[in-house]
C-alpha cells in the first residue's frame, strides 16, 4: 500500500479540523514546538492509552512509572548525557544556515547549495535551567532529554516497593526536551516531544534473546495499530552507527511522505545505565532476585553469574516517539476516494479505538425540539458506555456532518430524524464511516449495537 498523502495535506487537515497547531500562532509561533487541538489531543491520548494497556495491562511483567520532568544535573552528568548528549553542526558562511554535519550531502549547505561552510562543532542538545530564586551556578538542573533516567535512578525504588524478580520492566510516557537547531517535519522532529519508553531489566546472558523478542513485539504492536506492512521496515544499526552504550539496536521505521524515518528503536543497553549510577551513589546496591521455575536460558546466565553478591542486570529498551506515532497514524490513514459524479471525499480511516470522537449524534432538524431532545439522550447514554468521545453535532446538514465526520476518523454517526417517531418502536439510522452502509437500528438496542461494533473492530 503506498502514501499517496504529503505532508502540506496532512498539516492542513490537523490545523482545518484542529489536531495541531503551532504553538503560540498569534505571537508568530515557536520554531519546532505544537499544541495538541481538541481532536488532537484525542488521538494523542488513545495511542497513549493503547501503548499502556499492551505494555502495562496486559503484561505480568511490567509496572508503571511517572518520574519529574526537571532532572537532578548528576543523574544526567553520571548516564554520560553533559558529556555527550550533542550533534555535530556546521554552519553555512554563505547564507548563515544551521545543518547537522552528518545530514550534509556533498558537502553543500542544503539551503543554498554552498559549499563554504565552517567546521563541525559539538552542539549540546539540553534545555538547562536553574532551581531556586539567585543563579549561582550551583543549582543547575535540566529539563530530562529522555524519559529513560528517571526510570533507573527509581530502579531500586520500584523493585524493593513491589518486590519484582528479574525478568521485569518499569513503563513510562512522558514530555522530554531537546534544544534541536533544525527542527523538520512537522511533528517528526521537535524540541518539546512525547516518549512511550519502557526499560526491561533482564539478567546477563539472556539479553539477546529478549532483544529479538522485543522487537518483534513491538513490531506487530504498530500493524495492530494500523500501520500497513508495506509501509514498515525493521532496520539493524550498523556498529559505527551505534550509541556508545549499546550493545545493539533496531530500529522500526515507517514509510513517511519524506521517506522511510525511525519510528521506535529498540535497543539493548546492557548494563551501562545501571552501571553508571551506581557510580555516581556509593550505597545503591544493584542487585536483583530471579523469578524461580525459569527457563534453560535464564538458568544458564544464572550458572554464569557463579554466585555473586549482587549483579548490575541488562536493559532492553523499547522507546517510540508519540509524536511520531501520531504523525504516522494521520498519514497512514489519510485516504482519498472518490464516489459518484466525480466527487472526493476524505476519510480518515483510523482503529476505531484511535479514533478521537467515536461517535456523533445528529439531529436531522435543529430547530425541532423532539428531534434535538432524543439526540441529546441518546449522547448521554452511549457516553457512559465509557468507549471514548461521544459528540452532539449539531452544525451544519446531515450532509455535511457526515463528510466532517468522516474527515476526523470518527466510525459511526448516528442519525436522529422524523421516522425515529413512526410506528411502535423508536429507531435512528447507524452510518458506518468506511463502508457508508446506513442500518435502522432501535433505540432501545442502540447501546448494544454500538457496544459489539467496538468490540468486534477495537484490535486492544
Amino acid at each position: 500500500m503506498e502514501n499517496q498523502v504529503t505532508m502540506d495535506e496532512i498539516i492542513s487537515l490537523c490545523k482545518r479540523r484542529g489536531f495541531l497547531f503551532q504553538s503560540a500562532d498569534v505571537y508568530g509561533g515557536l520554531q519546532g514546538i505544537y499544541d495538541y487541538g481538541p481532536l488532537g489531543v484525542e488521538l494523542k491520548n488513545n495511542l497513549k492509552s493503547a501503548w499502556w494497556k499492551a505494555m502495562v495491562y496486559e503484561r505480568d511483567d511490567v509496572e508503571g512509572l511517572d518520574t519529574s520532568i526537571i532532572t537532578h544535573r548528576l543523574a544526567l552528568k553520571y548516564s554520560g548525557h553533559e558529556d555527550t548528549f550533542s550533534d555535530p553542526m556546521v554552519d553555512c558562511k554563505a547564507c548563515k544556515h544551521r545543518m547537522r554535519a552528518d545530514h550534509i550531502i556533498e558537502h553543500k549547505c542544503d539551503h543554498c547549495g554552498s559549499k563554504d561552510l565552517t567546521e563541525p562543532r559539538n552542539f549540546n542538545l539540553m534545555l538547562r535551567t536553574t532551581l531556586g530564586p539567585v543563579d549561582d551556578g550551583t543549582n543547575i538542573a535540566y529539563l530530562r532529554p529522555e524519559t529513560a533516567q528517571g526510570i533507573f535512578t527509581n530502579f531500586k525504588n520500584v523493585l524493593d516497593s513491589t518486590s519484582r524478580k528479574l525478568p521485569f520492566g518499569i513503563a513510562q510516557i512522558g514530555k522530554a526536551f531537546r534544544n534541536e537547531v533544525t527542527p523538520r517535519n512537522f511533528i517528526f522532529r521537535v524540541r518539546e516531544f512525547e516518549q512511550m519508553e519502557l526499560e526491561f531489566f533482564v539478567l546477563p546472558g539472556t539479553d539477546e534473546k529478549w532483544h529479538e523478542a522485543w522487537v518483534e513485539t513491538r513490531m506487530n504492536w504498530w500493524k495492530e495499530q494500523g500501520l500497513n506492512s508495506s509501509n514498515l521496515q525493521l532496520q539493524p544499526q550498523a556498529k559505527e552507527e551505534l550509541a556508545h552504550y549499546a550493545k545493539a539496536t533496531t530500529d522500526i521505521l515507517y514509510k513517511f511522505p519524506f521517506g522511510f524515518e525511525e519510528l521506535e528503536g529498540i535497543a539493548n543497553r546492557t548494563d551501562f545505565d545501571l552501571g553508571s549510577h551506581s557510580k555516581g551513589q556509593e550505597d545503591l546496591k544493584l542487585f536483583a532476585k530471579v523469578r524461580p521455575n525459569s527457563d534453560s536460558t535464564t538458568m544458564l546466565a544464572i550458572q554464569d553469574i557463579e554466585n555473586k553478591s549482587y549483579f548490575v542486570p541488562f536493559v532492553i529498551e523499547p522507546s517510540a516517539g508519540l509524536d511520531r506515532g501520531v504523525l504516522a497514524l494521520l498519514v497512514e490513514a489519510y485516504t482519498k476516494e472518490t464516489l459518484d459524479k466525480d466527487q472526493q471525499r476524505i476519510v480518515l480511516k483510523l482503529k476505531p479505538h484511535l479514533a478521537p470522537i467515536k461517535v456523533a449524534v445528529v439531529p436531522l432538524a435543529r430547530n425541532n425540539e423532539r428531534i434535538v431532545s432524543k439526540a441529546k439522550e441518546i449522547k448521554a447514554s452511549l457516553q457512559k458506555l465509557g468507549l471514548g468521545r461521544i459528540k452532539y453535532e449539531d452544525t451544519g446538514n446531515v450532509g455535511k456532518a457526515y463528510r466532517r465526520h468522516d474527515e476526523v476518523g470518527t466510525p459511526l454517526c448516528i442519525t436522529v430524524d422524523f421516522d425515529t417517531f413512526e410506528g411502535a418502536v423508536e429507531t435512528v439510522t447507524v452510518r458506518d464511516r468506511d463502508s457508508m452502509k446506513q442500518d435502522r437500528v432501535a433505540v432501545n438496542e442502540l447501546s448494544s449495537f454500538i457496544y459489539d461494533f467496538f468490540k468486534r473492530t477495537n484490535t486492544p
